[in-house]
């Protein structure tokens, strides 16, 4: 009968590594009303209808993501990425109309409108890091709930976090998505996040091309009315 050494160490157990929660959405609706309100400051000549209609449309299409929430009877996610699809559809073409409308308005605009250009092209820039950093957090990996159902493991976009496979234990917010948008805007190129998909890299192409032209020749035109 074989001895037994009870002095040897018992083995050690693999401890579970625990997995980060899912990244809450009030960060994001924020955002999207942030976008809904600078759409309302900006000049009439340069939005598609009123200015105020992206913000009403978004509060409508919001409303019973928040009301779920409240009552706690969740929406089915079909529904909600329905939803938040439609209201990101909505405030690109108000964005990419606006940026076009205002290119094609800058000859008709003389010295005395250069703090107005200025204003509007801010305007602009700022609302298209919201819009792309919003496309951004619900394109990567299917959304929030589906990035927790894999674990957090880098799908659209990769995060230094995610280098090693991460394994759940670090969650992506809508900072980070907002981080990765304004990289795009001033350097034209990503930072440390870099994206895997064409999916990702279309949406960063587009950015891109839209502060390009609100960088260069809108600003470029107002320096020159100064």
């Amino acid at each position: 009968m074989k001895n037994i050494d009870e002095t040897q160490p018992a083995e050690e157990q693999p401890q579970a590594v625990s997995q980060a929660p899912m990244a809450p959405r009030w960060a994001a609706i924020l955002g999207l009303i942030a976008f809904g309100l600078l759409y309302n400051a900006l000049p009439d000549n340069v939005t598609i209808g009123p200015n105020w209609l992206p913000l009403v449309l978004e509060v409508l299409l919001i409303v019973p993501i928040l009301v779920s929430g409240i009552t706690k009877r969740p929406l089915r996610q079909e529904i909600t990425r329905a939803l938040i699809i439609i209201s990101l559809a909505t405030i690109t073409t108000a964005l990419i109309g606006g940026v076009i409308l205002f290119v094609v308005t800058i000859p008709n605009k003389g010295t005395n409108d250069a703090k107005v250009l200025l204003h509007t092209a801010i305007l602009l820039w700022v609302s298209n890091i919201l819009v792309f950093a919003l496309w951004y957090w619900e394109v990567d990996g299917g959304g929030p709930k589906k990035r927790h159902e894999h674990k957090h493991e880098a799908a659209d976009f990769m995060f230094p976090q995610q280098a090693d496979g991460n394994n759940g234990r670090w969650a992506p917010h809508f900072l980070d998505y907002l981080f990765v948008a304004f990289t795009g805007a001033t350097a034209l190129s990503p930072a440390d996040t870099y994206p895997l998909t064409r999916r990702a890299k279309g949406l960063m192409i587009v950015e891109a091309l839209n502060a390009m032209v609100i960088l260069t020749i809108i600003i470029g035109r107002i320096v020159n009315i100064l």
